[in-house]
């Protein structure tokens, strides 16, 4: 069944194909691949694991009262 667009015409799906950040292979970017923008449950699994595990991490420039949380002293 085609979608209906707000006039009443059917309107056809395209299914936008990226790729995926795992693999780099084909991912169908679209609400009939629950995984995306993974190309499978397998890729988005291994992706959520690495986040996890502290694999990735986002860069931060150090704060100034960092420091104080690395004085053991304090604690």
């Amino acid at each position: 069944m085609e979608p209906v667009d707000d006039s009443g015409s059917h309107t056809p799906v395209v299914q936008r194909l990226v790729r995926c950040p795992n693999c780099g292979g084909d991912s169908v970017y679209a609400p009939s691949n629950p995984s995306r923008p993974f190309c499978s449950v397998r890729c988005k699994n291994m992706d959520l694991g690495a986040w996890a595990s502290e694999s990735f991490r986002v860069a931060a420039n150090p704060q100034a009262g960092d420091a104080d949380l690395d004085d053991t002293s304090l604690q």
